[in-house]
């Protein structure tokens, strides 16, 4: 006796024809899309001049100030008084205008006047984006 296997119909019902129409519409769309791009980067414009534009002199990054246990301040490995760490922010600012950060990294067991100190060194180089960083995990010795 012949065994007689009955093959599915689903393969022969899906009609691609609209998957194929769709895709297609996506293809012209995106090669549309592309070409106006194109002309908008080829648009010859005179830009306006800005007053108040500054130009970005250095690339912004974030400065580091040290206070020690005794209260020393250090940047870049050096110690620094608190009149050449005035100096050297106002610096950083000139060169950041607005988007200079500076991170103070104080002892625990410092004074905290000495990290008021840096604080107010970065308000007169009117520098506004400042932190005191803390210890992650467990308690730092």
């Amino acid at each position: 006796m012949s065994v007689k296997i009955e093959k599915g119909r689903a393969a022969g019902l899906i009609d691609l024809t609209p998957m194929i129409d769709v895709v297609f519409q996506l293809l012209l769309f995106f090669l549309v899309a592309s070409k106006f791009a194109d002309e908008e980067r080829e648009l010859k414009v005179v830009l306006p001049q800005a007053s108040e534009a500054r130009p970005l002199v250095a690339r912004p990054k974030e400065y580091f100030v040290n206070v020690d246990r005794a209260g020393l301040y250090f940047v870049g490995g050096k110690t620094v008084s608190l009149l050449e760490l005035d100096r050297q922010l106002k610096q950083v600012a000139a060169n950041n205008p607005g988007r200079q950060s500076v991170i103070i990294r104080a002892d625990k067991r410092c004074q905290w006047e000495h990290v008021v100190a840096v604080m107010n060194s970065c308000n007169k180089a009117n520098i506004k984006d400042y932190r005191v960083t803390t210890a992650e995990g467990k308690h730092a010795q």
